[in-house]
Formats: structure tokens, sequence, C-alpha cells
């Protein structure tokens, strides 16, 4: 197993066509409503708001996220993790680079949807700022569970205090494991 240390040496890139597979496959394990593969296909080669981007490690993708980029928004519209790389911090670099990509391309906030069971999730995205705003009752379809809706409110003036957090956590999980 990669040690937490290891955070530090995942390069995180836009995804490409080589790419859909695997990220196709972490989908596929993390949720129990995955996309299907043409959605992933349609997003990096139809949807010009989409933005695609993959952590990996070793020449191995071990963590995938899309967002779509619409006006000022950011919409999150999933990430996820292999299993044995999660908690080690993949998820936080693939949210920054996805939000400081926005940044770019005009965003000013960014939401999302998440489960309202998935607190592992929740907290991730508080760890950035992000707020619950709203409740879609009933809104998966596997088992009628509601998701909350979290907003991250004036990203533009955020990112750079984002930035320097995650990069002090970053080498603190660096040094802490050797």
């Amino acid at each position: 197993m990669t040690s937490p240390g290891a955070v530090l040496d995942v390069i995180i890139r836009p995804m490409g066509e080589d790419d859909l597979e695997q990220a196709w496959a972490i989908d596929q394990i993390s949720f129990s409503l995955p996309w299907p593969k043409r959605a992933f296909r349609y997003e990096l080669f139809e949807n010009p708001k989409s933005k695609l981007w993959v952590a990996e490690m070793n020449h191995k993708v071990v963590g995938a996220i899309v967002v779509w980029v619409i006006l000022d928004e950011a919409h999150i519209a999933t990430l996820a993790v292999l299993p044995e790389f999660r908690r080690l911090g993949y998820a936080q670099k693939l949210v920054l680079k996805a939000l400081t990509s926005a940044i770019g391309d005009g965003a000013q906030h960014a939401t999302l949807e998440v489960r309202a069971s998935n607190i592992a999730a929740q907290n991730l995205y508080r760890g950035f700022g992000f707020e619950i705003t709203g409740r879609r009752p009933r809104y998966y379809q596997d088992n009628r569970e509601d998701a909350l809706i979290m907003t991250l409110a004036d990203l533009d003036q955020k990112i750079e205090r984002l930035i320097e957090t995650y990069a002090v956590n970053f080498s603190r999980n660096r040094t802490s494991t050797g």
C-alpha cells in the first residue's frame, strides 16, 4: 500500500481518452449509482462546459473528478478515489485542482449534491468551506435517499487560503510519515 506521504507524488492532470476505462472503473466501485461509461465519454468529448481531472500515481489512475463550469458556477458532478487511496489526500488535491481551474474559467462559487449519509464526503467538502444550503428529497433513485446541496460562495476570494491550507496539510502529511 502507498504511504500517506506519497500524496505529494501524485500527478493531477486533465483526463484523456486513455483514462476513460480506469475512471469509469473507479466510479463503478465507488457508487451504488455509477455513471455509465458513455457519460464519461460524453463529458470528455462533447460537453464544452465539462472539466475532467485524474489523480495518477505510478502510471495508475487512482481518482477522478468531473466539474461543470456554467456561467459563474462550478458544479462538482462526480468525484471518486479508489478505496485503498481514500483518506490520503488524493480527493483534496483533485478538488483543489478542479476549483482552481474553474476560477480561471470564471467560476465565483461552487456547488454539488452529496448523499445525506455520506459523512466522509461532507467532511471533505466542509474542509474547503462548503456549507449545506439545501436538500433534494429522495434524489437518489436506488434508495430514495436525500441529497444535500453544498455550496462554496466567493470561491475566487477563498482559493488562495485553500491553496495555502492544503499545501501545509500535504507537507505535514509528508513529514509525519517520513
